[in-house]
């Protein structure tokens, strides 16, 4: 078995990028620093081992934020040019937010890539993440409370919905290989690669859970420990949705209506186990309601009360309208409320007084 020093030999590449050699091109998101730099090597060396390779385009995003990520991004599309690799420079336009930069920087390098990956006709986007990013994905949202889907961690591959696109699949095929190892690959054919100094500033979650990695480490929690944890929970996740689809055929079959209402038989979903039932009941407020996704803590603070009361009840959550009474569990779109249709009102009176003065100004 390698070790954690080992560069990746030719044959482990042929692995990592099993199942991507029959497409048509193939998205390398490129930032300089020695993970996605190790993918652009990796990834040049295994298409010349082809008789018909994809054609790789490595995108670098210059999001605006540091003087010195101009220069990085030069620096990797010579490196790109030497590998015989396309390669472009985008650039994250307009104001940055004060809060949430990382997460606003994230969603705006990934429409990047989708735009130029659709503009291309490709349908892959790889990406550089981790055997060590899937460990910090854990531990985050670990301590954000996150449920067993968020705790199942990033999978290999995965849809990129994007700008209404469903079709564009992110792809992190060096998910297994700690970054150790793509270090060791580039020390051995000696290329330099660049350091985002944000990923060491406390002022961020990431980079101060990646602190802690040694610390855990020693303490037995290192990041394939953490990895398997997240293939354990995949693997329940996957047993659990196949219960939530059986729940869904026996006790709501066919369509569901838009706007609902979307009724369940009221002993025979208290029979769910609570997990069945739970995901059961967000899917129904999630189809119905027009308020987006439902929170997880929101979701079992009405799960518990439909779970406890023994009378009728009637809640609702994100935009959803939830009854219960002895017979029947009913989810439907929630009437619109009444400060919004106040609203609504006030603001066509406005656009009313605003036509009248102009018909008598103009």
């Amino acid at each position: 078995m390698p070790t954690a020093e080992q560069a990746v030999r030719d044959d482990e590449a042929n692995v990592v990028f099993r199942g991507l050699e029959n497409a048509r091109g193939l998205i390398l998101a490129v930032s300089g620093g020695p993970d996605s730099t190790a993918l652009l090597v990796l990834a040049a060396r295994w298409a010349k081992r082809l008789k018909r390779a994809p054609k790789l385009i490595a995108i670098t995003v210059d999001h605006g934020l540091r003087a010195e990520a101009a220069r990085e991004a030069v620096a990797v599309k010579r490196l790109a040019k030497k590998l015989g690799v396309a390669h472009r420079i985008l650039h994250w336009r307009g104001r940055k937010p004060k809060s949430g930069l990382q997460e606003a920087a994230r969603i705006a390098r990934y429409r990047l890539l989708a735009d130029t990956a659709a503009r291309a006709g490709y349908v892959h986007i790889l990406t550089a993440h981790t055997l060590d990013d899937q460990a910090e994905t854990i531990l985050f949202r670990l301590a954000r409370g996150s449920g067993l889907v968020g705790l199942a961690g990033m999978a290999h591959a995965s849809p990129l919905p994007i700008g209404g696109r469903t079709s564009l699949f992110l792809v992190r095929p060096l998910l297994h290989l700690p970054k150790a190892r793509l270090v060791a690959t580039l020390q051995a054919e000696r290329i330099g690669f660049s350091e985002d100094p944000s990923n060491h500033d406390p002022r961020f979650t990431r980079a101060r859970l990646r602190g802690l990695m040694p610390e855990l480490a020693r303490e037995g929690l290192d990041a394939r420990g953490l990895s398997r944890l997240a293939a354990r929970v995949r693997r329940a996740e996957a047993a659990i949705e196949f219960a939530v689809r059986a729940a869904r055929a026996a006790l709501a079959p066919g369509p569901w209506p838009e706007r609902g209402p979307i009724t369940f038989a009221t002993a025979r979903f208290a029979d769910l186990p609570a997990e069945v039932a739970l995901r059961l009941l967000g899917r129904a407020v999630a189809h119905t309601g027009d308020e987006g996704p439902v929170e997880l803590g929101k979701l079992e603070v009405l799960y518990d009360a439909l779970r406890l009361t023994h009378s009728r009840l009637r809640r609702t959550l994100a935009g959803a309208q939830i009854t219960l009474d002895k017979d029947w569990l009913t989810v439907e779109r929630a009437p619109a409320r009444r400060n919004r249709t106040r609203a609504a009102r006030q603001d066509r009176k406005r656009r009313r007084k605003t036509r009248l003065k102009g018909r008598f100004t103009n």
